[in-house]
């Protein structure tokens, strides 16, 4: 029932809110389909807080429902599924908003495609395809890029147009495939492998310019998905546009947004590696003459200290005290020779004085027999026996005549 109401008896904001709540009450349960913009399950909470936008106009709604009924899809919900939801509308009056509260939902259409996407993604995350820790790095300059790709399609004039403008002289080994339909996914994982068999690819490009998630699906078959992680080329993934997500983006080592990304990924560009040397260059040549003024500051330093700056001044004082040393040594050695040597001169006089020789110059003589004996007697002798009398300058050959002892006058006189 239409309410009465006028501006002398407008009806106030709770009365028009109570009666949009009873009218959408009478509703009844419906059958609503949209596409699950974003949905939050909030930890400790039982119900489950989704948005639903319709698929053609610019309108989205609250939809709420239980954990269990959300727990309860197979696949499970991911966000851009588009569902069929079994719904009690109601308008809060408190706060002025409509909502519906789920009480059944079913995958329909594309968002039974995502879904299983998204099944299959989780098991193959479980699996370790889509580690970090086994993706490998690009090579920095490539010898030659893999390319696979739909022929004369617009990727391939993205890829190999920016990737020469970047760097010249980059090598191609394109191979063709197709790029969507029931023979995609065959014939990119047949393309692959032939490019991973090639010892003089270093990297592989998988590029297709965008296209809606029914044309994007064979980029996430298990196949391909398999066959890209067991390559021992690195590949880089460039499928769609920024907004599309394939599996393959996931297990491939690099990710690019687009095509034209990929060519920015796998060559350097040859102006800016030029600048960067130049850079590196200069950057050298600074750090090297500040490693220079610094040792040159200090070896100034060095150089400025007295030791360096009249090394002879020490070696005068020095040499001054090795020449008073060296006229000492020589007065020292002096005297001390001066002193030998009348030391030596006494004791050969001394020598001289005892030695027998100088005893027989005075006019003594040694008289001997012919064994050689001394003779200090007379009685020693006998008349005719041969002697020899030892003199200061030789021997003297004699014969005995006679012996005369001393007498007592001849003993006092020798005395």
């Amino acid at each position: 029932m239409a309410l009465d109401t006028s501006p002398e008896r407008p009806a106030p904001v709770r009365q028009i809110a109570n009666a949009i709540s009873g009218w959408v009450d009478r509703l009844g349960p419906v059958w609503v389909e949209g596409q699950v913009a974003q949905f939050n399950r909030r930890q400790g909470l039982n119900t489950v807080f989704l948005t639903l936008r319709d698929a053609v106009a610019d309108i989205s709604i609250a939809v709420t429902c239980s954990r269990q009924v959300f727990d309860s899809l197979n696949p499970p919900m991911i966000e851009g599924a588009s569902v069929v939801v079994h719904a009690k509308p109601s308008f809060y009056a408190n706060r002025g908003t409509l909502s519906l509260y789920a009480r059944e939902i079913r995958m329909v259409g594309l968002g039974e495609l995502l879904a299983r996407i998204e099944r299959r993604r989780q098991l193959l995350a479980a699996e370790g395809l889509f580690a970090a820790e086994r993706k490998r790095r690009l090579p920095f300059l490539p010898d030659t890029v893999g390319l696979v790709t739909a022929p004369n399609s617009a990727a391939e004039r993205d890829v190999l147009e920016n990737s020469r403008r970047r760097w010249p002289a980059v090598r191609f080994a394109v191979r063709y495939a197709a790029m969507q339909g029931a023979s995609s996914a065959a014939e990119v994982m047949a393309a692959v492998g032939r490019l991973d068999r090639d010892p003089g690819v270093d990297v592989i490009v998988v590029a297709r310019g965008g296209g809606s998630v029914e044309d994007l699906l064979p980029f996430s078959d298990e196949g391909l998905l398999r066959a890209v992680f067991a390559a021992r080329t690195p590949v880089v993934s460039a499928i769609g546009h920024e907004p599309d997500s394939p599996l393959l983006d996931l297990v491939a080592d690099v990710r690019a947004s687009t095509p034209t990304d990929a060519a920015k990924l796998v060559v350097p560009d040859v102006a800016e590696e030029v600048m960067r040397v130049d850079h590196l260059r200069q950057r050298g040549r600074r750090v090297l003459e500040a490693w220079l003024a610094r040792e040159l500051h200090a070896l100034g330093v060095v150089r400025a200290r007295p030791v360096l700056a009249a090394p002879h001044s020490g070696l005068d004082a020095r040499s001054a005290e090795i020449d008073e040393l060296r006229e000492r040594a020589r007065r020292t050695v002096r005297h001390q020779l001066d002193r030998a040597g009348d030391d030596l001169g006494h004791q050969l006089a001394r020598i001289r004085s005892l030695s027998p020789l100088a005893t027989l110059r005075r006019g003594y003589a040694v008289v001997q027999d012919a064994d050689g004996h001394v003779v200090t007697s007379v009685r020693q002798t006998a008349s005719d026996q041969p002697l020899k009398v030892r003199v200061a300058d030789g021997r003297i050959a004699v014969v005995v005549r006679d012996g005369i002892p001393m007498d007592s006058t001849d003993l006092e006189e020798h005395r």
